[in-house]
């Protein structure tokens, strides 16, 4: 493998661990409905439940990111 494919997997990698983290904190973040049902629901309004599960996958993001780079921290040399 040339050094620019290993960093096309690499990156790959990264980006994958990302949207993964991000995509579970958002189904974190619309669980709240169901822990919090009086705080977060449509009738108070959508902006809470946006907000945590934003915050929810922002921070579950850089997780799966953190844990990734603890795997591969560079991408391997030839």
């Amino acid at each position: 493998m040339s050094a620019w494919t290993n960093f096309r997997v690499w990156w790959r990698g990264l980006l994958a661990a990302a949207i993964a983290g991000g995509a579970n904190g958002v189904i974190t973040g619309f669980a709240a409905v169901g822990i919090d049902p009086d705080h977060f629901n449509l009738r108070a309004g959508l902006r809470p439940t946006l907000a945590i599960a934003g915050v929810s996958a922002l921070m579950s993001g850089i997780i799966g990111v953190a844990a990734y780079l603890k795997q591969s921290p560079l991408p391997a040399q030839q």
